[in-house]
């Protein structure tokens, strides 16, 4: 059972380790590393301490270097022993690159149920359909209530509690009233006219 067991943890360590990537991407690298080539030779003996067939790609738009490794445990050792170690005065951090390829490393067009999310939108999902307008519920009992209502009356339509306000409906009195109202006042606004002064005649000048 011994031997079982252990042939079966080693089987499970090896898939383990292929499966991790055999590159490493170093961020916030001194921008001294991309310019000085004294510098950028120290940095890449560090990782060719552990794999001499290193090679390595610089983005100094992004403070970043991706350490391609032969060997993917010279990538986890490598990444052991130098992560968060200093380099040129500066804290050196190192990360596993991901390279995620689901099915096909080319791009795929996103899943027809997804698809109802691009703008301008493609083609709804299968099986989508227009939803109906609902037809307007008319409260016949609201309406008779409001009916019998004279001006300035009202009606409650629900009760205030202590956590709602009450609904009261408010039927507006007589307009006639109003109209008066606004006729005498709109007349006190009103203010006579200004007359521009006329210009007077041109005459014209006489030269002595």
């Amino acid at each position: 059972m011994q031997q079982s067991e252990s042939g079966g943890g080693a089987a499970t360590s090896e898939v383990r380790l292929n499966d991790q990537p055999n590159a490493l991407i170093a961020c916030k690298v001194p921008e001294e590393v991309f310019n000085e080539q004294q510098l950028k030779e120290q940095f890449e003996a560090l990782f060719r301490a552990f794999d001499p067939g290193t090679s390595f790609q610089f983005f100094k738009s992004f403070r970043r270097v991706r350490i391609n490794f032969t060997d993917v445990l010279a990538a986890a050792e490598a990444r052991v022993k130098l992560h968060k170690s200093e380099f040129n005065g500066k804290e050196m951090r190192l990360y596993f690159a991901q390279s995620v390829h689901i099915g096909s490393p080319r791009l795929e067009p996103p899943k027809p149920e997804k698809q109802f999310l691009i703008s301008p939108p493609a083609s709804p999902p299968v099986g989508w359909a227009q939803s109906q307008d609902a037809m307007p519920v008319v409260n016949y009992d609201l309406l008779c209530a409001v009916s019998k209502l004279g001006p300035g009356e009202q009606y409650e339509l629900h009760t205030g509690t202590t956590n709602t306000p009450s609904v009261i409906v408010h039927v507006c009195e007589d307009d006639s009233s109003d109209d008066e109202d606004e006729t005498a006042e709109s007349s006190k606004r009103m203010r006579p006219k200004i007359i521009q002064t006329r210009r007077p005649d041109y005459v014209p000048s006489v030269n002595q």
